[in-house]
């Protein structure tokens, strides 16, 4: 493990293969609604911790199909003094115990605490890890020896979608038409190159895809 003041996982392989980039919230486990704020956010609790339907199944047969997985989440809730990392790490195995169920696994995690607006001084700066700049993906590519061009980053948010774009991934963009997001997409003129609105049908695809000839 690494503390950029991000987190990073992973193991250093020689074989350039592609990997499947997840964002966490919103893509893996449900964000979780803030009625005083009206909006929301990320589990601060194991309790809120859940998994989306499906994505267990479908990161098992992402890790059948031989690609890595790497989760890839910006995480400045540690970063605002919200939640302590210990805390956090906690909210890691508990969604590690949730997907061996299903038998499914993470193969590596990357997270930035950093944010312009941190209360930790440590975490409070701009930084390369941070999406939408690609920081994550490029240390996760070096680290395990991943092939960016023939990788795929999906998220469900525009940041997500810049991250990959930059890194040069194929880029899925969830969206369970979020009109918000779509204006947003439109305005900063960014084109994710495949929509699903969930994590199983993307991962359909990227097998689906797989077993065409080439």
């Amino acid at each position: 493990m690494r503390n950029s003041k991000g987190v990073r996982r992973g193991l250093t392989l020689k074989r350039q293969a592609g990997a499947v980039f997840l964002d966490r919230d919103g893509v893996i486990n449900a964000l979780v609604y803030n009625s005083d704020a009206d909006i929301s956010e990320s589990p601060r609790t194991t309790e809120e911790f859940r998994l989306i339907s499906g994505v267990g199944t479908a990161i098992r047969k992402l890790n059948k199909l031989g690609m890595k997985v790497v989760v890839v989440s910006n995480q400045p809730d540690v970063g605002k003094g919200r939640i302590s990392e210990r805390r956090f790490n906690r909210i890691r195995e508990h969604m590690h115990r949730l997907l061996s169920r299903s038998a499914a696994r993470i193969d590596a995690e990357y997270y930035c605490f950093h944010h312009p607006k941190a209360s930790i001084r440590a975490y409070r700066r701009i930084c390369p890890c941070r999406k939408p700049k690609p920081g994550l993906l490029l240390l996760a590519a070096k680290d395990m020896g991943i092939s960016l061009r023939k990788s795929y980053m999906i998220g469900d948010r525009p940041a997500d979608i810049l991250a990959g774009k930059k890194a040069g991934c194929m880029t899925i963009w969830l969206n369970d038409m979020k009109c918000e997001y779509c204006t947003i997409m439109h305005g900063l003129r960014i084109q994710p190159d495949l929509i699903f609105r969930r994590l199983p049908e993307a991962a359909s695809y990227i097998i689906d895809s797989a077993k065409r000839p080439r």
